[in-house]
This record gives C-alpha cells, sequence and structure tokens, in this order.
C-alpha cells in the first residue's frame, strides 16, 4: 500500500496500538459494545447480505460483506443524523458512489433506526413487485437517500456539490456564536468510481477548491466485476490524491479493525484546509467460498455457501435474516442522539432568527423552495429587449443579470467559458478556497474548469442539498454538454431543478466546424424524460425559457442558445413558451395551407420563407414556433390540433438537426442529412440550403406534388410518409 501523507504519519502510529479491541477506543464505549458485540453487529450484516441476495438469487453481497465494519463505524460513531426526520437540514450526508453496495446502506438504514426501513422493506431487495423501496441501486426518493448515484463515478461528483453548498450556506449565513450550517459529506466509493474519469474530474474540484468538509471512504477491496483490478488499474492511488489536494489516510484491515475505522473517521472530521480521502484495504465477499474475487461483486453466493458462512460465523445456517436484539441495542443511542442533535439545532435556529431576523428569513424561504418575491417582475419587458438582432446567448445574459445577482439562491458557473456564455455580471464574488484570494466560499460564480461531466454531477448535489434552497446555473458550448450527458439524465430522473446554458448550437457554430455543430445531440435531450430542452427563437423567448426554467421546481432545463444573432420577432410571446409551441404568424382561426415549424434560430428564417411562399405562390401560411416539444405533447390534443393542422395543412419542419423525431408533426422536412462543414454560419446556411430562398422554392415543389387532383385542396400524407426536402452534403 502507497506511504501515507507525512500529516496523517501519527495516526498509523496510532492505531496500530489499538488493535481490535473496541473498548481501548473512547468513542466505542457503551452498555451493548465490546469484542463480542462488535462481531455480533458486523456479522449480522454479513449474513443479511448474504441471506437477502440469495432470497432472489441476486444483487451485490460481496461489498456487503467486506465493508461491514465500515458501515458500524459510520452510522454507529461517527454521522450526525436523526433517523427520525433524514431531512434535518444541518445532518451529515452519506453519498453511496459504489451505488451497487445499495443492499449496505439499506441494512444500516434499518439498524440505525430509521422508521420507513423495516426488515420487511429491505426483504424486497430485488423482489419481484413494484411496491418496494430497496431498489437495485438508491434512489433519492427514500428516506435516508440524498442522491440517485446510479453509475460508478456519479456520486463523487455529487458530493462535492454537496459539500460546495455546505460550504457556500456556512459562509453566506453562519455568524459567530450561531453555527447554522455545520456538517461533514460523506461518500463511500469503490475502485470503479475511482476510475470513472466524471470521479476524477470532481476529486480535482474538491482539492482545487479545498472542502476540507468532504471526506471520500475508498472500499478497497481490488476487485470490480472482470477480477483483480491489477488488470486494468495500477495508479499509485494514495500518492494521486495527495497530489491532487487531499489529505490521506489508511487502515489495513478494513473488513475486521472497526476500532481503526473509527480513529480515522474521528481524524478525518478533525483535518482542515483540505478534503479527506481514507484508504481502507478490505476483502470483498469475506468468509465466502470465493472471497476476494469478482464472483462474489455481482451474484448471490448460492446456498451452500450462504450456509457455509453462517456456519463459520457462528450462526444457523437454516435461520434466514437474524438479527439479535442485542444488534438492535447496540444502535438504540443513534435515535436518541439524532433526536438531541436536531433539538439542540433547532433552538440555535430559533435564537438565530431572532438576533438576525433579515438572514433568518432569507435562509427560511430558501429551505422552502422559494426565490425571492417579484422576480418575474425584473425581467425586462418586449419593448425593452434590444431592437437590433442578437445572439440569444448574449440576450440570455440580459435576463440572467436581472434576477441572479440579489438573490443568493443562485449559484452559478462555467466549463471555462464565463464570459463567452454570458453568465458572468457586475460584481460577482467566486466560489473559491479564501487563501487562493481569487474569492471565497460566499461566492456564487463557480470556476469549474473544463470539467464539463463533473460540472453537472456536482450540481446535482447542490440542486438536491435542499430542494429548492439552490438553483444552480451552469454554462458551456451546446457540443461538450454531450460530454455530460449521464449526469444531465440523472438529474432528470431525480427531477432537480438547475438551468444549463448551452451556447454555439446547431450549424451557427459556423467557423468551428462539424466537431462543434451537434447535429444529433438534440434528439437526446427530447427523448429525455422529465427534462426541458428549450430552444429560444429570439430575446423575448429567451425571456419565457427562463421564466418556464425557474418556475418548473421539478425539472432540470437546457437552454440552446445561438452565437450569430437573430432578430426581435414581432410575434413571439415569453407567456406562450410554456405551451411549447404557438403561433408567431398567421391568421388564428384561417387553416393554412402550409404550416411551418420551426425552433431557435430557424424562426425568423421560417418568417422569411412564409413571406416568400405567400408572395410568390399565393398561399396561406401559418409558423409555428416550438421551443419545447415536450411541454406541446403534453397539452390537449384540441390546442396540439389548432395549433398544428396536420390532418387539413401541408407541415413543414425546420432546424439545421437531423430530422428524426419530426414525423410526428411533421409531412416533410428541411434538416441536416450529414454532418456539418468549417465556414462562417451565413456561408453555412445557405450552402446546406436553409436560405428562405432555397426554402421557399423546395417547400413550393414538394407541396405542388401534394395537389389534389381537382386542383382545390391538398393531398395529405399519412404516417410514415415524412420526406426529406434537403438532401444536404457534408462529412
Amino acid at each position: 500500500m502507497s506511504p501515507i501523507a507525512t500529516s496523517t504519519a501519527h495516526y498509523h502510529e496510532d492505531a496500530s496500538s489499538h488493535g481490535k479491541e473496541l473498548s481501548k477506543n473512547p468513542h466505542v464505549t457503551g452498555k451493548v459494545s465490546g469484542k463480542e458485540t462488535e462481531k455480533l453487529v458486523i456479522n449480522t450484516i454479513r449474513c443479511l447480505g448474504a441471506d437477502l441476495c440469495q432470497q432472489y438469487k441476486g444483487g451485490h453481497p460481496g461489498t456487503v460483506m467486506g465493508a461491514a465494519a465500515i458501515a458500524t463505524a459510520l452510522w454507529r460513531y461517527s454521522m450526525r443524523y436523526n433517523p427520525a426526520n433524514p431531512e434535518w437540514v444541518n445532518r451529515d450526508r452519506f453519498v453511496l458512489s459504489a451505488g451497487h453496495a445499495c443492499l449496505l446502506q439499506y441494512i444500516m438504514l434499518h439498524l440505525s433506526g430509521y422508521p420507513t426501513w423495516t426488515l420487511d422493506q429491505i426483504k424486497k431487495y430485488h423482489a419481484p413487485t413494484m411496491d418496494g423501496i430497496a431498489a437495485g441501486h438508491p434512489e433519492i426518493e427514500f428516506p435516508g437517500v440524498e442522491l440517485t448515484t446510479g453509475l460508478l463515478g456519479q456520486g463523487i461528483a455529487n458530493a462535492v456539490g454537496l459539500a460546495m453548498a455546505n460550504k457556500n450556506m456556512a459562509a453566506t449565513y453562519n455568524k459567530q456564536d450561531f453555527p447554522l450550517i455545520e456538517n461533514k459529506v460523506w461518500c463511500f466509493t469503490g475502485d470503479g468510481c475511482l476510475q470513472e474519469g466524471v470521479g476524477q474530474e470532481a476529486i480535482s474540484m474538491a482539492g482545487h477548491w479545498a472542502l476540507d468538509n468532504l471526506i471520500l471512504v475508498y472500499d478497497n477491496n481490488s476487485v470490480t466485476v472482470d477480477g483483480n483490478i491489477d488488470i486494468c488499474f495500477t495508479d499509485d492511488t494514495n500518492a494521486k490524491l495527495q497530489s491532487m489536494g487531499w489529505h490521506v489516510l489508511e487502515v489495513s484491515d478494513g473488513s475486521n479493525d472497526l476500532a481503526a475505522i473509527v480513529d480515522a473517521f474521528d481524524q478525518a472530521k478533525k483535518l482542515t484546509g483540505k478534503p479527506v480521502f481514507i484508504n481502507i484495504k478490505t476483502i470483498i465477499g469475506i468468509g465466502s467460498a470465493n472471497q476476494n474475487s469478482g464472483k462474489v461483486h455481482g451474484a448471490a453466493l448460492g446456498e451452500d455457501d450462504v450456509a457455509n458462512v453462517k456456519t463459520a460465523l457462528g450462526f444457523d445456517p437454516k435461520q434466514k435474516f437474524f438479527v439479535d436484539d442485542k444488534v438492535y441495542d447496540y444502535f438504540k443511542d443513534t435515535t436518541t442522539k439524532g433526536a438531541q442533535w436536531e433539538s439542540d439545532w433547532n433552538d440555535l435556529y430559533e435564537r438565530y432568527k431572532k438576533a438576525y431576523p433579515k438572514e433568518g428569513a432569507e435562509f427560511q424561504r430558501r429551505l422552502e423552495g422559494k426565490l425571492e418575491e417579484g422576480w418575474e417582475s425584473k425581467l425586462p419587458p418586449k419593448e425593452s429587449l434590444p431592437k437590433d438582432p442578437k445572439a440569444t446567448r448574449q440576450t440570455s445574459g440580459i435576463i440572467l443579470r436581472s434576477v441572479v445577482p440579489q438573490d443568493n439562491s443562485f449559484f452559478v458557473g462555467s466549463a471555462d467559458l464565463c464570459e463567452s456564455t454570458f453568465v458572468n455580471w457586475d460584481g460577482m464574488v467566486e466560489f473559491q478556497n479564501p487563501e487562493t484570494g481569487y474569492g471565497d466560499y460566499s461566492g456564487r460564480q463557480v470556476r469549474y474548469g473544463i470539467r464539463e461531466h463533473a460540472m453537472v454531477a456536482a450540481a446535482n448535489g447542490l440542486a438536491a442539498w435542499q430542494k429548492g434552497a439552490i438553483v444552480p446555473i451552469m454554462s458551456s458550448y451546446f457540443i461538450f454538454w454531450l460530454y455530460a450527458a449521464p449526469s444531465l439524465r440523472m438529474a432528470a430522473l431525480m427531477k432537480l431543478r438547475f438551468i444549463a446554458i448551452a451556447t454555439h448550437d446547431s450549424i451557427g457554430v459556423g467557423e468551428d466546424g462539424p466537431t462543434h455543430q451537434p447535429i444529433a445531440f438534440p434528439l437526446f435531450l427530447r427523448a429525455l424524460p422529465n427534462f426541458n430542452y428549450i430552444r429560444p427563437a429570439d430575446a423575448e423567448e429567451v425571456a419565457g425559457a427562463w421564466i418556464l426554467s425557474l418556475k418548473d421546481a421539478e425539472h432540470p432545463s437546457l437552454l440552446s442558445l445561438t452565437r450569430q444573432p437573430v432578430p426581435l420577432l414581432e410575434g413571439t410571446d415569453r407567456n406562450k413558451v410554456q405551451y411549447g409551441a404557438y403561433i408567431v404568424k398567421g391568421d388564428e382561426k384561417e387553416v393554412p395551407d402550409v404550416t411551418l415549424i420551426a425552433t431557435g434560430s430557424e424562426v425568423a428564417r421560417a418568417v422569411d420563407t412564409a413571406k416568400l411562399l405567400e408572395e410568390q405562390n399565393g398561399y396561406r401560411v401559418r409558423v409555428v414556433s416550438m421551443p419545447l416539444t415536450a411541454r406541446f405533447d403534453a397539452q390537449p390534443v384540441e390546442y396540439r390540433r389548432s395549433i398544428i393542422p396536420s390532418s387539413k395543412s401541408l407541415v413543414v419542419s425546420i432546424e439545421p438537426y437531423a430530422s428524426f423525431g419530426w414525423a410526428k408533426y411533421a409531412h416533410a422536412g428541411a434538416h441536416m442529412t450529414s454532418f456539418g462543414h468549417s465556414a462562417p454560419y451565413s456561408v453555412l446556411y445557405e450552402h446546406f440550403g436553409f436560405g428562405p430562398k432555397n426554402l421557399a422554392a423546395k417547400i413550393s415543389t414538394w407541396a405542388e406534388s401534394k395537389r389534389a387532383s381537382d386542383g382545390k385542396g391538398w393531398e395529405i400524407p399519412g404516417v410514415g410518409e415524412f420526406e426529406e426536402l434537403l438532401l444536404n452534403k457534408g462529412h
């Protein structure tokens, strides 16, 4: 094992002198403590893990068995929480980044006294039922679970976000003698999380910000699904974490030496100036026939092996899901301590509100998930928006600066593109380690660096800290959000509100070329449940996109914005963005010959195309702006038919992305059928056929081919007859 940091050498010496006797640790005391009870507790957790996975012949028993002592140290001695109120705001947060080990967390929530987590509930782990809470990976909606971590590495970044939230809230509201926010974030990680890129990005960020309220507990069993990690991972993890600005501690026998683990956790809580990484060596599946191998990672042990494990540990092999009363007694004072901690904090909070009424009122408002009253009235009205064509990334900046600076709820950051994405404002303070001189922890402007994936995963932690108390805003170029797609998906799954500013969308990026022109990415975002992908047409719709995003507390939103200028359109309306699509040109009461649907910067081109079709062909043309397809799909069918009369009118979609999905709304479309090119945006739009003259020509030719035989109407295409009007050539 790698050498530990010089600053922690004394820990290694002290731990060796404690051995395995709990009685020698002053924190491990009480009437039920002692070596025999320690063994009983740890072995009970191991047997429960083996039984619960064997019951439905699935799950992950290995980590439950190998890390039982770590879990005991956390829930019995080291974490501060109240089982009776999992939402107590000043609790320690526990994040299971190694989400496959969720059964270990469920068992500990049960033993430590969370009322919802009964043994019967835990028995539903992997059961063929839909009414359980013991999901295959931890899910945010269940008590005691801070976030839905899911994919490996996500939890580390989520934990960094929680630690950021704690630091910022403490720096904003804590006063002398009033430590309103004072807690730790514990993150349990395994070998896989440390290999994932998002985990490494997050670890780097935490070290840079010196988040000394974050403790990363590494269950170092050196095994993944494929076997020993030596086949793929030989990093000196301790040295790497030290180089990234972390304290490093070690425990050599993490499967058995509870005293040493508790000692390490005690020291971690006292260390300052850096986050803490605790490398704890364990044996996965300890006691089973296949211990220390990939076979116990994600598969039940088998009936014979479960029986052998129980027999070796002194348990009755025929008795399943057995928990001795001594084990419950061992954890009994967790509820008493938790209630006292919360009661003391409530008293502190009441005194705080009397001493600091302004701060107390704001803190309470944020805990209730409310924005500053009257925020919508601060947005500039349409008549005050720039009349000259402006990029929607610029007009988004105007909206941001009208509401963000004065409300501490907003936590704004960028992946190295603060000024380019217009998420900056005058007088902003950066969220930084105060010792750097760049800012302090009260700052609300975050320099995430070039770490898009960890930026969004950390924002999920910020948003989940106390739902609604913090509204993360993040920015990058649209194509780089593809790097963060897994975290966008997790935000949607958890129904967490944030606002993603994605500039330089479509082929309008221009000279940066096809590598930066996201032809297909919107398809994923539009298909993602619980997600607002909004592509506003102009400054007025940008305002509408912000209003929708801020009012929707249950969904993340991504604003897809232009680099190139677009005009302020006469027919746009911020209040209609909420419907997903609405008419910007044409008579609402008159059935049009042709309906053009467009999004973003192409709405203006559709309006110009409509004018040409009216002048040159005499068509009645309607233009529909569709900034948010998901919202339109949720409208009553009567509204949808009134906006897009697809059974009576020829419908054409216009957007410089792939056409997949547009057949749901249109009969034909002008879209990209290739990658882009490197050239100024104006050249690219003409080259790929999106100039209004070409669009009018293509649409009229197609429309005439649909003339009814009597020349008085149209033969409306059937379902599945969608036609591509632009067969453009690119890469």
